[in-house]
């Protein structure tokens, strides 16, 4: 079953990616687990398919995708899973629960991270692993330049929760170090975003996109028509002709929640 059309299929665009992020988290049968930012929950069943005598939460502030997670757990008969409309910075977790986290681009719009993090540790047993998935920097992410440059003026300053921000390994560890977390290390991946399987498909997909529409909305009628053919172009570019592609790159964080002493 497809997303509903007013739902971004995040799913498919970070397919390649979510194959390496599986691999990474290793959930084993006995895991409770927790996903944070887990939006229509694949992560999450994924989670609850390895778990088989454990448990997942999957937590998201977004209640449209949580509906659609909580429909296509069902229709998998997973009954291991539950899900929460929550931020994770402040939600009170149970203590101590929880035998590793994961995140699938979930964790880099925190207003405050260290609290932030604080807090999901707080979730999780000594020595529970912590697994992510996020960006490294935008200009080593075709999608987010690309795209942005065919919609607005390269001059134009970025608006809103910044997707980068746990790019820097240097200060993503600094984080998460002062978070009370420990063994942090950094795994790349680079894979290719998926947009759709034609330019046309694409060009809704990115329009659906909030951060992209934000964008058009600063343009007046002409201008932004004008973004919108630059746009059609910059996908017809990418347009393999089995699906349209853009680079990316990622890191896979690791890390464990520190004993105490």
């Amino acid at each position: 079953m497809s997303d509903p059309p007013d739902l971004f299929d995040y799913d498919a665009e970070l397919r390649l990616h979510n194959e390496h992020f599986r691999a990474a988290a290793d959930v084993g049968t006995r895991d409770r687990v927790l996903d944070i930012g887990c939006g229509t929950g694949q992560s999450t069943r994924e989670a609850a398919h390895a778990a088989v005598d454990g448990s997942v939460v999957g937590v998201d502030v977004s209640v449209p995708m949580l509906e659609r997670a909580r429909l296509l757990g069902a229709e998998q008969g997973l009954t291991n899973i539950t899900y929460e409309q929550a931020d994770a910075q402040v939600h009170r977790f149970p203590p101590t629960s929880f035998d590793v986290c994961i995140s699938r681009f979930g964790t880099m719009f925190f207003t405050e991270p260290v609290a932030a993090f604080t807090n999901i540790g707080r979730a999780l047993r000594p020595a529970a692993r912590l697994v992510l998935l996020v960006w490294q920097e935008r200009d080593r992410n075709e999608w987010a330049t690309a795209i942005r440059q065919a919609l607005t003026t390269a001059s134009a300053t970025p608006r809103g929760p910044d997707a980068f921000s746990l790019a820097d390994p240097a200060v993503t560890e600094g984080l998460l170090t002062a978070a009370g977390f420990a063994d942090v290390s950094f795994t790349e991946v680079h894979e290719p975003v998926y947009y759709g399987p034609d330019s046309g498909a694409a060009f809704d997909a990115v329009l659906r996109l909030l951060k992209f529409g934000d964008l058009l909305a600063d343009l007046d009628a002409p201008a932004a028509e004008q973004a919108r053919t630059r746009l059609r172009s910059t996908l017809d570019a990418h347009d393999t002709g089995g699906g349209v592609y853009f680079d990316s790159r990622a890191w896979i964080v690791t890390a464990r929640r520190r004993q105490s002493r």
